[in-house]
């Protein structure tokens, strides 16, 4: 595989796969970070036909002059936010449902234990769940036995620093003194676009579709995405989402060569060991693993035999303790009873979730390992779009150490 970065010259549209109409009052809504399959057709576009292509990403990448680039990742949905009570006033500004800013120290939410007979008092009815199945994901009990006291303030921003990542994976520590500046909020801005089309020769908007708004999205400063692919590419502009709109393409590893004197300490061999081949030694559990981060969109299959999607595949109910996710990402081809409009087709699991294994990795029997490769629906005989989906390492899963 070989990295590549993608830097926007302009602003972005990936449209959301929700059924729309043009009309007035109509909002087109952008979905980002693209699906990978987006971003893999624009880099096909310059790359040689005749070869079929793997492909990994798309990440975030943060590059400042005069500093080493900087890949982050979406957050692992179970990471909590500890922060140190300091007086009652600064606790009753704490609101509901905002991301903690400033946190001392990082927790993670856990399996609900059914041992524990406080929860009948707590509304938790166990006859409402299978005896061997999943539980709610519940935050920590902290030890307030020295003072000051401690309290969950939330959760930590939306993205993180691939190295702190690989020490959440190993199970290691993370602080704010350390890793607070690893924790970056969504590096892009919105923007509100007026779709207006015309009549011919008129000065008149066309009734029956002429007017929608479309939201865009533009990246902040030193912000690009990052991508790899199992080929060679020419550095060169490709059309990225709708409107023709284009971006960059060129190798991770220019960013490097092109440093000025003061950075030539940074190379991209050093980079690659410690950053892109440290992250991908996590693909493979170990024998003491029992939870799984979610790298890219997966397709998590409910029903044996009908394509209703949700967090976790059907055979995955009897090995998972609990997890954690997000709002699916809705996208897809075109409906296949109505040509039009786009409709959306499955629904997929957020990056950044967290699954919570009952037993130890080596305690599974080998079909239940199997079904853990990748979070993409398991059959025989794969269709097209199923292949296309394996290919483009959609269901990517991290392992922790």
């Amino acid at each position: 595989m070989q990295w590549y970065v993608i830097e926007p010259l302009d602003i972005l549209l990936f449209r959301e796969a929700k059924p729309f109409s043009p009309g007035e009052g109509a909002w087109a809504k952008s979905l980002f970070p693209p699906v990978p399959t987006t971003v893999f057709q624009a880099l096909r576009s310059i790359a040689d036909k005749t070869k079929d292509l793997q492909f990994f990403g798309a990440f975030l990448l943060y590059e400042e002059p005069g500093k080493p680039p900087e890949i982050y990742l979406p957050t692992p949905k179970d990471l909590l936010g500890v922060t140190i009570q300091v007086d009652e006033d600064e606790q009753q500004t704490i609101s509901k449902g905002k991301k903690s800013q400033k946190w001392q120290r990082l927790t993670c939410l856990e399996p609900l234990d059914r041992e524990n007979p406080q929860w009948k008092h707590l509304g938790f009815n166990p006859d409402s769940f299978p005896e061997a199945g999943i539980s709610p994901m519940v935050t920590p009990v902290l030890v307030n036995t020295n003072s000051p006291k401690e309290y969950i303030s939330g959760s930590p921003n939306s993205w993180i620093k691939a190295e702190a990542l690989i020490t959440y994976l190993q199970g290691g520590t993370l602080n704010f003194k350390n890793n607070g500046d690893d924790f970056k909020a969504d590096p892009w801005d919105k923007q509100v676009l007026p779709h207006i089309q015309m009549e011919s020769n008129q000065r008149q908007v066309k009734s029956e579709n002429g007017y929608f708004t479309e939201v865009g999205i533009r990246l902040k400063q030193h912000w690009k995405l990052i991508a790899a692919v199992d080929t060679k590419l020419p550095s060169s502009t490709v059309r990225l989402g709708g409107e023709g709109h284009r971006a960059l393409v060129y190798p991770l590893e220019d960013i490097f060569n092109n440093a000025d004197k003061k950075n030539k300490k940074y190379n991209f061999d050093d980079f690659q060991k410690s950053i892109l081949d440290q992250l991908k030694s996590f693909r493979e559990p170990t024998n003491t693993s029992n939870k799984a981060y979610l790298l890219t969109p997966g397709l998590a299959q409910t029903q044996p035999t009908e394509m209703i999607y949700g967090v976790y595949p059907h055979y995955w109910q009897q090995i998972l303790a609990g997890c954690v996710s997000d709002r699916p990402l809705l996208w897809g081809g075109k409906s296949p009873y109505v040509k039009t409009p786009m409709l959306p087709q499955r629904a997929y699991v957020a990056p950044g979730t967290v699954y919570r294994l009952q037993k130890r990795y080596e305690n599974l029997s080998e079909t239940e390992k199997q079904s853990l490769q990748q979070l993409l629906p398991q059959a025989e005989v794969k269709e097209k779009w199923l292949q296309t989906l394996y290919s483009l390492n959609y269901g990517t899963l991290l392992w922790n150490r």
